[in-house]
């Protein structure tokens, strides 16, 4: 039998949260190893595991993986989430990179400073303006249940994921996206969807003001580093 995946990060979403999600989805039962401390971060770097010394890492198939897109397209390709052929395969990816620039924003909302009230605003904007909008679209035209195909994708999960995290911020957020209302109760209704989203899974909450202190003692960042602009990397968060 082969052994579990494991996944070395922090006790928080971050960059690993999708990884997560993709494994609930692909139905695969994982390992974790969180640490708490600076100290555990820089032995895990000390131990030579670490290529660039930054997680998240996976340990997967024999492998120590490492950069989180790497990560997650071996998955998607592993458990039959990454499309027929190579044109889905390049729409699933168009689809995935387009919304991790406002899942990195989001990702980063934390890290602002209370009166930065301007930086959940500019996440609403991009999200109704320019993000979901996309996806409404490909849904409609497309015609199918899912925005790839006609089978589940990483795409489809990655956007169920993201309309979570934006509901977070407003929960009505999908007012006027009745393509996106249907997309989210379909995908919602599978059972290893509805497992990951049930009390005590694996799915970790939304970062509070403990686990934001935690990652900041760890990967050595402060507050104020909120960026407009997703594909700056200011923190291996």
């Amino acid at each position: 039998m082969a052994a579990k995946p494991k996944l070395y990060y922090f006790d928080g979403r971050g960059r690993m949260e999708s990884v997560r999600w993709l494994l609930a989805a692909a139905g695969v039962e994982y390992e974790e190893q969180l640490f708490e401390t600076a100290e555990e971060f820089e032995n895990l770097i000390k131990g030579g595991k670490l290529m660039y010394q930054r997680v998240p890492m996976v340990e997967i198939d024999g492998m120590k993986m490492v950069e989180t897109r790497a990560i997650l397209r071996y998955i998607a390709a592993k458990y039959n989430l990454y499309g027929k052929d190579l044109k889905e395969q390049v729409l699933i990816d168009m689809y995935v990179e387009g919304m991790r620039d406002l899942y990195d924003i989001i990702m980063f909302l934390p890290l602002s400073f209370p009166e930065e009230k301007e930086n959940l605003r500019y996440i609403l904007e991009k999200a109704t303006d320019r993000f979901l909008p996309v996806y409404e679209k490909v849904l409609k035209d497309h015609g199918k249940n899912y925005l790839v195909g006609n089978q589940l994708s990483w795409a489809d999960i990655h956007l169920f994921e993201l309309i979570l995290m934006i509901e977070e911020c407003k929960s009505d957020v999908l007012l006027t996206f009745p393509k996106l209302q249907e997309f989210k109760v379909r995908v919602s209704k599978l059972p290893r969807i509805q497992k990951f989203l049930q009390p005590g899974s694996q799915r970790k909450p939304p970062m509070d003001a403990a686990g934001l202190e935690v990652a900041k003692n760890i990967f050595k960042f402060s507050k104020g580093m909120f960026l407009k602009h997703g594909t700056t990397i200011i923190a291996e968060l």
